[in-house]
């Protein structure tokens, strides 16, 4: 049984998805009707660079999606595809929302491109931060939350996999819970270099803002079963997805309840559309059994898929 997923933000760099824009004409499609839609050359900043203006939230969440569905589009004339599951990362909802037809890509590339924006301009600059904290499991950091609940806001804004937690706040307070981690509990977290603290209940002015542009979206039901970040389980009806879209913006992306729900559906092959390897590995480690997990990043990946 096969799921596909979606990269989210952080994966981006110069020059990804290049090659398929070389040699296909589906991809070149997607990163043109892109373009298009946002009336700028948005394919332009992604295979050129520079970097700066490629990691500006509001380029990269479009970007990303962009990269992602030029492979999927790709991928799906080249061989017979049939998933069960869909799921993204963050931003990779939206991918896997356009890629099971449930939102057309134009309309998915302007709502990144305002999602990014929203959600950048959020918390002013340096007043927020995000922290990677590693080897500790779950309730020791809802322990030390619940005990610095007073002293400002640090939520867990991605519970990614065993072992890989982070969390999202006020940037005092989130360096305050990061030196406790390492001083009283010897666990190492490690500072991300992120603009604003996504996925945290900061985040509402952004999900505010969103909240009219996603209700006057018009999503159909996905062809594919999706599973949402917000809830970690599957779409039923359309209706809801403008909901979870909003709630997602401001809650834990519970990406290893995602798989393990996978998994517990017998899921035994994922496959990765887009740059970099981050959900793969994730993937890895969640999973207690040998599993097939690959990624399509490059047309050599391509070529290695069957």
């Amino acid at each position: 049984m096969k799921a596909y997923v979606f990269p989210g933000q952080g994966s981006q760099y110069v020059g990804m998805g290049k090659s398929f824009y070389d040699n296909f004409q589906d991809a070149k499609d997607v990163f043109k009707e892109v373009d298009d839609t946002l009336n700028f050359n948005l394919s332009d900043i992604i295979f050129n660079g520079p970097k700066e203006k490629l990691d500006l939230t509001e380029n990269t969440q479009p970007a990303i999606m962009s990269v992602s569905v030029a492979i999927f589009r790709v991928l799906k004339k080249k061989i017979d595809l049939k998933p069960v599951f869909f799921a993204g990362h963050s931003l990779g909802e939206y991918s896997a929302l356009i890629c099971s037809n449930s939102l057309k890509l134009s309309e998915g590339a302007r709502l990144l491109k305002e999602r990014g924006s929203f959600m950048q301009k959020a918390v002013p600059l340096n007043l927020g931060a995000m922290a990677a904290v590693l080897g500790t499991d779950l309730d020791l950091i809802k322990e030390l939350l619940n005990e610095n609940k007073n002293q400002g806001i640090v939520e867990i804004s991605n519970n990614n996999c065993p072992g890989q937690i982070v969390i999202s706040g006020n940037k005092q307070n989130v360096l305050s819970v990061v030196d406790e981690l390492k001083k009283k509990h010897n666990k190492k977290a490690i500072l991300l270099p992120v603009s604003a603290p996504f996925h945290c209940s900061l985040m509402k002015p952004a999900a505010d803002n969103m909240k009219k542009l996603l209700d006057n979206t018009n999503f159909l039901n996905p062809e594919v079963n999706v599973i949402a970040n917000f809830n970690a389980n599957i779409i039923n009806n359309h209706k809801e997805i403008s909901n979870l879209l909003f709630k997602q913006i401001v809650s834990c992306v519970q990406w290893k309840e995602t798989i393990e729900f996978m998994l517990k559906k017998k899921v035994n092959y994922f496959l990765e559309f887009g740059p970099g390897k981050a959900l793969s590995g994730m993937i890895k480690r969640t999973s207690k059994e040998v599993i097939d997990i690959k990624n399509v990043d490059t047309i050599d990946d391509l070529n290695a898929i069957n």
